[in-house]
């Protein structure tokens, strides 16, 4: 039977397991799965998994997935971007159905079982390390940033022969200073005429906004204390997303302990947890619920964690919102797969409906970027197929403002348009920045 009727659930992650690293049980659940999907093909317009897997197929001998070898099998594995959008949106298998179908929790597993065999690739494994990165980063900021540009035609291609970063792939600039150092100085204080006035928030500044732009979390810190909001700003460290990209699930566990460890005491205090990037808010609310089931400390940041624009809609529903002046623009907004993963609804269309007489229309569509997976020579023309729809949607009615919830997908998005042939805009923001400047802050 097609579907269920039940709401679909992910079963806990048994990395613990020997049993889930065995290679033949992983091959023959593999093989299982590819031909579920195979005799579905419900997600062939996702990522290029599904394409690369429907072609093998078709021109196997038997058109059988038995008939696919380990290399064609690998190829499918490659190629997921982890963006959950085939479990959230496409699949009529997931569970609790009988076929039992999480196809991305499966590439996970299929890359742990890699990493442990010592197969993730440096350049992978060094990305991943991302607070010594961004530390680095920002101490060396005028050097780094130079070096990474993508019209610097001495470095890049240097880098590219070293990593395999493609010399066109976009890479985040470096700020000079890490913005839990200088947030201090930047917080407003309540508004205590705010109607949220009383409450906390601290926001967890994911690694991107932490060393690379800060612009979406000092917008987050002024609308939130014009809300009347007491916020601060916490970096504890990286929630472990490129690690869970590599399979390197017990590292993601580290991570967990150590920063749900961190946050436990504010929650008690009555602080609520926001995290500024879409993927940051997925592990800290989903994925180390499964990887780290019996850590109380990690269901307990599970449940005080949110979204940025959930927050917003979310204030705008418990006690109302300081209110807005019209702003009569009109607003192209990517749900980035990360938001739709959450499982929450477009919080921020709905946050920006909120803003009167303004217009904002939804783009459902992945960028292509995929974390680290886009930037590699391998990927990046394939990064920016899967993005071309998502880039033409965006910019078809002409928009005042373009944003994207995911800090990755925005400047890879303005690639994506450029190679179309269309000036991009300036800027793919976050939607916080258009609450910002809504309310002139």
């Amino acid at each position: 039977m097609e579907g269920s009727l039940e709401a679909p659930i992910r079963h806990d992650i048994p990395w613990r397991d020997e049993a889930w690293y065995d290679e033949t049980a992983l091959d023959a659940e593999l093989r299982r799965v590819f031909d579920i999907c195979h005799g579905c093909r419900r997600c062939f317009n996702l990522c290029d998994s599904f394409p690369i897997l429907f072609e093998a197929i078709d021109e196997s001998p038997n058109e059988e997935v038995d008939d696919l070898t380990a290399p064609q099998m690998k190829a499918v594995v490659d190629a997921c971007t982890l963006c959950d959008m085939c479990f959230m949106s496409k699949c009529p298998y997931v569970p609790p159905h009988s076929f039992d179908l999480d196809f991305p929790h499966l590439i996970v597993r299929a890359r742990a079982i890699e990493h442990r065999k010592g197969e993730t690739s440096l350049p992978d494994r060094e990305l991943a390390k991302m607070t010594r990165n961004g530390k680095l980063g920002t101490v060396l900021s005028g050097a780094a940033n130079w070096a990474t540009q993508e019209d610097n035609s001495l470095t890049r291609p240097v880098i590219e022969a070293v990593t395999g970063i493609d010399a066109r792939a976009h890479l985040p600039a470096f700020m000079d200073i890490p913005l839990v150092n200088k947030a201090p100085g930047l917080i407003p204080a309540p508004n205590p005429a705010g109607p949220a006035f009383g409450r906390k928030v601290a926001l967890y500044a994911g690694c991107h906004d932490n060393f690379n732009d800060g612009t979406p979390g000092e917008a987050a810190m002024r609308v939130f204390a014009h809300q009347g909001l007491e916020v601060r700003v916490e970096y504890p460290d990286c929630c472990g997303m490129p690690l869970f990209e590599n399979g390197d699930v017990a590292a993601v566990a580290t991570q967990a302990n150590r920063i749900s460890a961190h946050f436990a005491p504010l929650i008690e205090d009555g602080w609520d947890i926001v995290a500024l990037t879409t993927s940051c808010a997925l592990m800290l609310k989903f994925e180390w619920p499964l990887i780290e089931p019996d850590n109380e400390q990690v269901k307990l940041l599970s449940r005080h964690t949110f979204d940025v624009a959930e927050y917003v809609v979310r204030l705008s529903k418990d006690v109302g919102l300081v209110p807005i002046e019209p702003m009569a623009k009109s607003i192209a907004v990517h749900f980035a797969c990360h938001a739709r993963a959450q499982a929450m609804g477009p919080k921020a269309l709905e946050m920006l409906r909120l803003i009167p007489e303004a217009k904002p229309q939804l783009t459902e569509r992945c960028s292509g970027h995929g974390g680290k997976w886009g930037i590699f020579k391998q990927n990046f023309e394939r990064a920016l197929k899967v993005g071309k729809p998502t880039g033409k949607s965006l910019i078809k009615s002409n928009p005042d403002i373009v944003v994207s919830e995911c800090p990755l997908a925005g400047p890879h998005l303005r690639q994506v348009i450029e190679a179309g042939g269309t000036t991009p805009p300036d800027r793919i923001g976050h939607p916080i920045e258009v609450m910002a400047l809504a309310y002139g802050l």
